[in-house]
């Protein structure tokens, strides 16, 4: 039996050569950086060096580089950060398909005397600048509007909603953790004061993510108790992780366009593939802005958990939707927030390609996924 992994949104196979910068920090390089003998006087520049990688990847200042643990404490860290500094009463605007870390962060937070308003999408998932502009308050101290989607790979306009928040006097910052590494992202560019991505989503390890933050912006730190990153987060510095993001960003300056160019072939291919070989086959989200590893379908009358299932008995990894609320039990929010039904959403697939990924791999999904869609569908009384 082959095995084909196509989950790359939820997590990346570390790439050797990450792997290989790492190795010397998990042996001899044992070092607190924050350390002033040879011991952490050793390890620190490579830290520095890391930081200069990120920034280069994004177009950033080293010293706007707040390395975390990962794209769950960076949304908060943001979220958080900035609205306890404006105190309470003070408005966010974030929009229906956020991650869980940014949604359930702002669903907390509205207990404690912050405000929120939750913008719509349209039904390919796309916040509209438009409705943001209709959210903003004099009182809004924060946009935060995520740069690609998770589950459906839509891409939002940046850009544009952020001129619309710097009219405002708030702060803009997006969740880009399924885009860095990915897509090309330039900080300045984008217009943003803060940004979020997370290493295990470009092929570093888990554990380590980092945070931009533009030079001047001050939050509320999200962990205190010491003074490394530059005072905004505490923390002994986790410094495999950090040479590994590092790493993982010279990968991703040199092989992006390539990646881009194969991968986005490939899931076009299979995409095809599956709509010929399965009646009823719906794609979510929008044929062109969307990141192009991505691939999010819905099958007649089916549970996706079921297809799934079968699918991972032959060897191939898929998903039904986020990680992060696999095990909900609920049909996904964001597919909700589109427009679609329980029963179409409930029978969806999302499919990620990334590094590793061949024509072989496409070959085998084809050969098995369509006669079990087909039977599953031929046996369900809501299929075709």
């Amino acid at each position: 039996m082959s095995r084909v992994y196509l989950d790359h949104n939820a997590t990346t196979p570390v790439h050797p050569e990450v792997l290989e910068a790492m190795l010397p920090f998990l042996t001899d390089g044992f070092g607190n950086p924050s350390s002033t003998h040879w011991a952490g006087l050793e390890v620190a520049p490579h830290v520095d060096r890391a930081r200069a990688s990120v920034a280069r990847l994004i177009g950033a200042k080293p010293e706007e580089i707040i390395f975390t643990g990962g794209g769950s404490e960076g949304d908060n860290m943001a979220i958080k950060g900035v609205l306890m500094r404006a105190g309470k009463g003070a408005h966010c605007v974030t929009s229906e398909v956020e991650h869980p870390a940014i949604y359930s962060t702002c669903k907390m937070l509205e207990g404690y005397g912050f405000e929120f308003t939750y913008v719509p999408v349209d039904k390919y998932g796309i916040v509209s600048p438009v409705e943001v502009q209709k959210a903003m308050r004099p009182e809004t101290a924060l946009v935060s509007i995520m740069f690609a989607n998770n589950e459906t790979g839509a891409i939002n306009s940046i850009v544009e909603i952020s001129e619309i928040v710097r009219q405002y006097g708030a702060l803009m910052h997006t969740d880009a953790v399924q885009c860095v590494g990915k897509i090309p992202v330039n900080v300045n560019s984008l217009g943003v004061d803060m940004l979020t991505s997370s290493g295990h989503k470009f092929n570093a390890p888990k554990g380590v993510g980092f945070q931009y933050v533009r030079e001047g912006v001050e939050t509320v730190p999200l962990i205190s108790g010491g003074s490394q990153e530059f005072g905004v987060r505490a923390g002994t510095e986790n410094v495999p992780g950090i040479v590994g993001i590092g790493a993982a960003c010279k990968v991703a300056m040199r092989e992006m366009r390539k990646r881009h160019d194969e991968l986005g072939a490939m899931r076009d291919r299979l995409e095809r593939g599956i709509l010929e070989a399965v009646p009823g086959v719906v794609v979510n989200g929008h044929a062109e802005r969307r990141v192009y590893n991505t691939l999010n379908m819905s099958f007649p009358g089916i549970e996706g958990e079921a297809l799934m299932t079968l699918l991972n008995q032959e060897g191939i990894a898929v998903s039904t939707g986020s990680a992060c609320a696999s095990d909900s039990g609920k049909p996904s929010r964001i597919l909700g927030a589109m427009g679609l039904d329980a029963v179409r959403s409930r029978g969806t697939l999302r499919i990620s390609l990334g590094y590793g990924n061949s024509e072989q791999d496409i070959d085998y999904v084809l050969e098995k996924l369509p006669p079990l869609a087909n039977r599953l569908i031929e046996m369900s009384p809501l299929g075709s």
